[in-house]
């Protein structure tokens, strides 16, 4: 009990000084090991060599990188132009773009804060001025925007596989069908409200032939190039994702120089920008590992495990319980912070009553998709607000993503009744 107490309120205690959430796990771990198990803090220096020596997690700079390299070249802005005609004539409009595009964009991007910020810098001014509801719109921008956590690449897998040791390869093939499922559940949600309310997204009087539509796509055949390099080359085995992704870096300078808006001044803000975020993630994997080998060590996953089964709770119970957790967590701290500070008890916890890795991987994405768009720590939201000059509250902002994070849980239950959809692409093609 003793070592409960500690663990719970060492972290709380250190993160409620204000110091970063990364030291507060450091700290906490230090503080077990010191004094739970003989003074054996040398143990954690091993384990933070091993885990940054770790070749897969060399990906994650190189993919926050390429995200930013996208986000700052306006590439966004000709995607979002050739999508534009094929929904023009649905009901609903320029909101089925905004999925479409976000889900484009997150196939490169990895991330859910640049997928909101790029598609939503192009989107909201021109849907403001067309007489679309602010509301609708700005939930279909943080909506679509957390499609960049599940749809390879993503950041949330290469720092799930690298914690957890599992293969990225499978994880970004598993991410991509629910990744689909769950953009094609916000458009069939877009639909439904719009034929219920026109008004919410004005009728576009011009109509777009198919040979327009078409045209309009060759405009984008550079970024679906860079998709399929950097994920195609992944999944079929032909590079591991460090040098997927050095490929498509480099590709990404090149198309965003030629085909974007991509100079040198932006090219450097970029790489400093990924150097900031490199680096505060990396603080929290350090931290996190500490306190991972702490409870290791002590083996409190699998006194948990014991407790489990002696409490007579079934595995999906516990899932659900594991759920709930994330869900009220996610309000307070942002998705990858809680991935990286949750997985050193939940991944053992979940992989010992006989969960797959890969479809745990998946689960806990689409959870910490949840915490992008709630409140008060919503990144999403906090951007979105930002970039309509507060013309939407972060409140307003907030209530209009209720139904996205319903999708969500929606998408939880399917995937658990339905695990083949999570794991029919790894087994295929690994």
């Amino acid at each position: 009990m003793s070592l409960w107490i500690t663990l719970v309120g060492g972290v709380i205690a250190a993160a409620s000084t204000g110091v970063a959430l990364g030291a507060a796990l450091g700290l906490t771990g230090l503080f077990i090991l010191y004094f739970f198990s003989n003074g054996a803090t040398s143990i954690a220096i091993d384990a933070i060599w091993n885990v940054f020596n770790s070749f897969t997690l060399s990906a994650v700079p190189m993919f926050i990188l390429l995200g930013e390299i996208l986000l700052r070249s306006g590439i966004s802005e000709r995607a979002y132009s050739a999508f534009a005609p094929v929904f023009r004539n649905i009901p609903g409009g320029l909101l089925h773009t905004n999925i479409a595009v976000c889900t484009l964009f997150g196939a490169v991007s990895g991330s859910s804060l640049s997928t909101a910020a790029a598609v939503g810098s192009v989107a909201y001014p021109e849907m403001s001025k067309r007489g679309y509801d602010q509301d609708t719109v700005v939930g279909s921008l943080a909506g679509g925007g957390t499609l960049g956590l599940l749809i390879p690449p993503s950041l949330s897998f290469l720092i799930y596989g690298a914690l957890t040791e599992t293969s990225i390869g499978r994880l970004f093939a598993a991410g991509i069908i629910p990744g689909m499922m769950v953009g094609a559940m916000f458009m069939t949600y877009l639909l439904v409200k719009c034929l219920r309310n026109p008004a919410i997204a004005p009728h576009d009087p011009n109509r777009s032939s198919l040979l327009n539509i078409l045209k309009g796509f060759r405009h984008i055949w550079p970024l679906l190039l860079l998709i399929f390099a950097v994920i195609g080359s992944i999944v079929f085995g032909i590079a591991t994702p460090t040098e997927s992704a050095g490929v498509g870096v480099v590709l990404a300078i090149l198309i965003c120089s030629i085909w974007g808006d991509l100079t040198l001044s932006k090219l450097i803000v970029a790489i400093y920008q990924s150097v900031l975020l490199f680096t505060s993630i990396g603080f929290l994997v350090l931290g996190a590992t500490i306190l991972a080998q702490s409870v290791s060590i002590l083996g409190l996953p699998q006194q948990i495990l014991e407790n489990v089964a002696q409490s007579g709770f079934g595995p999906y119970s516990v899932l659900l319980f594991v759920i709930l957790i994330y869900l009220v967590l996610g309000c307070f701290f942002d998705g990858l912070s809680l991935m990286i500070m949750t997985l050193p008890v939940v991944f053992p916890l979940l992989t010992g009553l006989g969960f797959d890795p890969i479809w745990i991987g998946v689960i806990i994405t689409i959870v910490i998709e949840i915490g992008q768009i709630t409140p008060p720590v919503g990144l999403n939201l906090s951007v979105l607000t930002a970039l309509t000059n507060n013309e939407v509250t972060l409140g307003r902002a907030a209530y209009a993503t209720v139904p996205y994070w319903l999708i969500h849980l929606c998408a939880i239950g399917i995937i658990t009744m339905f695990p083949v959809l999570v794991l029919f692409l790894p087994n295929l093609f690994f």
